[in-house]
């Protein structure tokens, strides 16, 4: 568990990312993929349903033993809030509402960002959009590790912890990489989030607030769920950035394994991608791909190859137009 890792520093490229020029050129071959564009009409019910159901476990944990909340948060909550989190992806592309009403989408995900207690939906929504449009971008995409979590976690048992802590790193790694002034957005996600937190604590009690942060903390931490963090960009095989996973947990996650196929067509939305893997198949079929997210928590803790330090980056050429 003390072996450190080969790599000491990220894997450096001097290309374009490959998912431009792959849409124009399957959009050239297969123009009709273009219909699966536009807002998913089942998307902003399931939202509300899944806000439904974390409210009535709000209701339901208050008055268990606290041994059954914490069982409850990691077996159930987790899971939940975790596929909140990809609904709130989801949204960030404007797939509830489409491009035409964008503030309902943004004030959409802040009602879905409700459950899982901690104000994000406004900023990762900016700072997502530059991670597609900047993928690998030095300084811009935010996705990638710090020096520090590429020099820190370098063996088995750091990069253990580090897992568990990825959502620590994940709200501290804006700040430290690309810092944008605060916007009135996300002033009122947070006012939204704190008085709705405030009422929680008012009207049930302690429980029910810990069975949402500590649920929302764990299920993006060591949890099934959370590989998709690793699977999806990590470079497990060299000269490939993004991976697509096809396994069921596709279900609960809005297929955010289909991930190559998000990048090439971020508006298309995540229910249609198969659709698109389908009619592009020639395109996909042979790209490595993963089959089990928990397999690549495993292997990412476990191969001395792999660390933080495992994503291409590359230097940003011309202006570089933010969120």
């Amino acid at each position: 568990m003390g072996n450190r890792v080969a790599r000491e520093d990220y894997e450096w490229v001097y290309t374009d990312q490959p998912h431009a020029d792959r849409r124009k050129e399957i959009l050239a071959k297969y123009p009709e993929i273009k219909s699966l564009m536009g807002p998913d009409p089942r998307l902003k019910w399931i939202v509300c349903m899944m806000v439904a159901i974390q409210f009535l476990a709000f209701y339901l944990v208050k008055d268990l033993d606290w041994k059954w909340v914490l069982f409850w948060t990691y077996a159930f909550g987790s899971c939940i809030n975790h596929s909140m989190t990809l609904a709130i992806h989801e949204i960030s592309h404007n797939t509830a509402f489409g491009n035409n009403k964008a503030m309902w989408n943004r004030y959409f995900a802040m009602f879905a960002n409700l459950p899982i207690g901690l104000p994000y939906s406004a900023s990762f929504k900016r700072y997502h959009l530059d991670h597609h449009r900047y993928l690998g971008g030095d300084g811009v995409d935010v996705d990638i590790p710090t020096e520090f979590e590429g020099w820190f976690f370098c063996t088995r048992f750091r990069k253990f912890i580090w897992i568990i802590l990825q959502p620590l790193f994940y709200a501290i790694r804006p700040l430290c990489i690309n810092p944008k002034p605060i916007t009135q957005l996300e002033m009122t996600n947070v006012t939204f989030q704190l008085i709705f937190d405030i009422l929680l604590f008012g009207l049930w009690g302690a429980k029910p607030v810990v069975y949402m942060l500590a649920g929302s903390m764990l299920g993006m931490g060591l949890h099934p769920i959370s590989g998709h963090f690793i699977a999806e960009h990590y470079m497990f095989l060299k000269g490939h950035e993004t991976y697509s996973y096809y396994g069921s947990l596709n279900l609960l996650t809005f297929n955010v394994g289909y991930h190559n196929e998000h990048h090439d067509f971020p508006s298309i939305p995540g229910r249609r991608l198969p659709m698109v893997k389908k009619i592009a198949a020639e395109y996909y079929d042979d790209l490595p791909q993963y089959t089990s997210w928990v397999k690549v928590l495993y292997d990412f803790i476990m191969d001395d190859a792999l660390s933080p330090y495992s994503r291409v980056k590359r230097k940003l050429k011309g202006d570089v137009k933010q969120e």
